[in-house]
């Protein structure tokens, strides 16, 4: 079985500017090749300070097209070894894709590797191992000196006892040693299970960096390990533990993310993004008597009646009481500037606009579409799956305010929603809960 041991310097993106590989027969080193790659971009100061290699020094360079083949033909029929393999193979891999390539190999993670062969050590980055197994490393953050001082630990992995099993076991199809984060101990992983919940990736010293919910949390985890989006193998590349909670169904786990997101602002999370604009709609009387529905930012929404997250969302849902009790798009504001309905999709106005109804016929419409809405912001309880087949979840609604959720054993006698005060975690209503939980509790007034 022969073997490649690679390690690539970029521009600090996707664009490789050196790169050297040892071909490696499993004794000793059969083959070997290293050069300078013009990235044909731009090498920022950071980088040239963390490897020596400046935007002089590619620019005679060969560019990747140029020495693709090379590469091809270097790892053909070998196993692709690297310290954090994922980093190194998906940006060749990528490369490769820029030119229409293919570029398929089997790999192994020497960080992986040495976390199963030589356990104990405080850190599995390359420069601190090698100092704790007194491997020297020559030019520390360029390709050959990398690529060398890999070479001495992968020979001492492979005299380790049991190595020949445990690299079988991680070549095998099967086996998730290749695709988890190289810091993050299998152990962890295999104690997810397939079941509803949220869950934290958490970096070396146990800061949460992503929060995400999941139908099937051991799934949704492995989904992070297979993409391959930069933002994936940065968040990856970073994560030494990953820590979960149940939550029993898919929406309670919503609500738990969302919390969670909103406490710990995680770095990977889009928690920074602006919170989306809020609208309320809002009845109001004119000159002649009619009642209007309208809408408006919720800053300028007097009296809101039912608050939205978009502007879509709030005339969506005055379209369905528009043509739910027979209003008129106009007075719905639906159309502005108009003297008579003539709305594309609503033509069931009984011609308040034209004269042709009484005020007091068409406000007694308004006046029932109102307690429709009002009926929404009574008291509900949602019941949800609990977290264990004894259990049941729910979802507290009071007077039309997000209350929180809770777990509830079946065995309890739960008379009215104030027995469950007990059981309820506490959370704050936001912009986003509510349109979480808008279709549930529509659905829960319906059925009532």
């Amino acid at each position: 079985m022969h073997y490649t041991i690679i390690d690539i310097e970029t521009t600090g993106g996707q664009n490789i500017t050196e790169i050297a590989m040892c071909r490696h027969d499993g004794t000793k080193i059969i083959d070997s090749y290293s050069t300078l790659v013009n990235p044909q971009a731009y090498i920022p100061d950071y980088i040239t300070a963390l490897t020596g290699i400046d935007n002089a020094m590619v620019a005679e360079a060969p560019t990747f097209s140029e020495i693709a083949e090379t590469i091809l033909n270097f790892t053909q029929d070998s196993i692709f070894v690297a310290h954090n393999v994922n980093f190194d193979y998906n940006i060749i891999r990528n490369e490769f894709k820029t030119l229409g390539i293919d570029f398929n190999r089997k790999k192994l993670c020497t960080i992986r590797l040495s976390r199963k062969l030589l356990p104990g050590h405080a850190s599995y980055s390359l420069g601190k191992l090698c100092r704790a197994l007194n491997i020297d490393i020559q030019n520390r953050h360029r390709a050959k000196g990398d690529t060398d001082a890999t070479v001495i630990l992968f020979e001492m992995l492979l005299a380790q006892d049991g190595s020949k099993n445990v690299f079988q076991d991680f070549l095998r199809k099967t086996s998730k040693e290749a695709t988890l984060p190289p810091h993050l101990p299998s152990q962890v992983f295999n104690r997810i299970p397939n079941a509803p919940g949220i869950y934290y990736f958490k970096n070396k010293k146990g800061k949460i960096i992503y929060v995400g919910k999941a139908k099937d949390l051991k799934k949704r985890v492995l989904g992070h390990f297979y993409n391959k989006s930069q933002k994936e193998l940065d968040l990856c590349r970073d994560t030494a533990d990953i820590d979960f909670e149940l939550s029993g169904s898919e929406t309670i786990a919503l609500l738990m993310e969302d919390a969670a997101i909103k406490h710990h602002f995680p770095a990977y999370n889009q928690a920074a993004k602006r919170p989306p604009k809020s609208y309320a709609v809002f009845s109001y009387q004119d000159r002649q008597g009619i009642l209007h529905l309208a809408y408006n930012t919720l800053k300028s929404a007097p009296n809101p009646i039912q608050i939205f997250h978009g502007i879509r969302e709030c005339r969506s849902y005055l379209e369905t009481l528009c043509l739910t009790y027979e209003l008129c798009p106009k007075y719905c504001h639906l159309q502005e500037g108009v003297s008579e309905c003539s709305h594309y999709a609503i033509h069931t106005c009984h011609g308040i606009c034209r004269q042709e109804e009484t005020v007091a016929k068409y406000n007694q419409r308004v006046t029932e579409a109102i307690e429709q809405i009002q009926n929404t912001t009574k008291d509900i309880v949602i019941k949800q799956t609990g977290r264990h087949p004894e259990e049941e979840s729910f979802i507290l609604i009071q007077n039309g305010s997000y209350r929180g959720y809770g777990f509830v054993d079946k065995s309890e006698q739960i008379m009215h929603s104030s027995d469950l005060e007990t059981f309820l975690i506490p959370q704050k209503d936001t912009i986003d809960i509510q349109r979480v939980l808008r279709p549930l509790i529509l659905k829960a007034t319906n059925s009532n």
